[in-house]
């Protein structure tokens, strides 16, 4: 392994995460990799190949933990693409990352692309489904072993804002992780391995999503790591809207709001952020444990 690779974050690291979660003493950051030509934030920018394995191991260098590659957009509106499509975007990027010594997780709902991404040295499975897209995927996941984190979600992004009702949005997310940790474990996911998300905007409304912040202790409480991806997404564009015309914040512009969501999560006890710039992210992860150290 050559100097250059040696110093990125994720060199010499995946087999740690193979064996199960790491145990890090702040909370971790995984960097955003959209192969996709329509992702909310920065869809299209990252398509070509060669540009997003160069921001790929940007992102690992800047100390993003873990490189999250995804290949289908889960915006609200969104369409799928063929599978093979998905697989022609993410593989070729995950096994470049892999060679340069990156921390790879795929983000996919389809088994057969998971399974693929894996072999090319994906070291954890990112589903923002919880398996309940293809039933396949639990039993994947759990006869690879490696990690795997399960979303909050109500159904593919075409029509997922529809679904976006409910009486007590934290008790219902809550109870419905709780069924999906269940359905990992009964599939044979060990519970080392599993990690859940309370899936900000996938069928959410802004109050929505900041009644889940506000309450992540429950979340938190269920006794899984959690991640959190609040990155640039539009409640925040929302809370930031401008004061004389209404109209959100754009999306590039929410980075310090986003690092301030993360700083909360990092204080609240989430495992990992989930962001598309690392810096201040990671700056915000490294204040919220050296705060949480003095306030023992």
């Amino acid at each position: 392994m050559n100097a250059s690779v040696a110093s990125l974050p994720g060199a010499g690291r995946p087999a740690a995460y193979a064996a199960g979660l790491p145990t890090p003493p702040r909370c971790l950051v995984m960097g955003v990799l959209n192969v996709t030509p329509d992702s909310f934030s920065d869809g299209g920018r990252w398509l070509d190949g060669p540009a997003a394995v160069a921001h790929g191991l940007e992102l690992a260098a800047q100390g993003a933990d873990i490189v999250d590659v995804g290949g289908e957009s889960t915006r609200p509106g969104a369409d799928r693409p063929p599978v093979a499509e998905e697989l022609r975007r993410v593989l070729p990027v995950v096994r470049e990352l892999v060679a340069a010594g990156v921390v790879v997780s795929v983000d996919t709902m389809r088994a057969a692309v998971a399974e693929q991404a894996l072999d090319a040295g994906a070291r954890m499975v990112n589903d923002v489904s919880a398996g309940c897209a293809d039933p396949g995927m639990l039993s994947l996941v759990a006869a690879v072993g490696v990690p795997y984190v399960g979303m909050h979600w109500r159904g593919h992004s075409d029509r997922m804002q529809d679904a976006a009702v409910y009486d007590d949005v934290v008790v219902e997310v809550v109870a419905h992780l709780r069924r999906r940790a269940e359905a990992a474990l009964d599939a044979g996911i060990r519970p080392a391995q599993l990690v859940l998300d309370p899936g900000l905007g996938f069928a959410k409304e802004p109050a929505h999503n900041w009644a889940l912040l506000g309450r992540l202790a429950e979340v938190v409480a269920l006794g899984h790591p959690v991640l959190v991806g609040a990155s640039r997404k539009s409640f925040l564009g929302s809370l930031l809207a401008d004061p004389v015309t209404g109209d959100p914040r754009p999306p590039a512009e929410r980075e310090a709001a986003t690092a301030a969501v993360s700083t909360l999560c990092a204080a609240a006890g989430v495992w990992c952020v989930r962001v598309h710039e690392v810096p201040p992210n990671l700056d915000a992860v490294r204040v919220a444990a050296r705060w949480a150290a003095e306030a023992r």
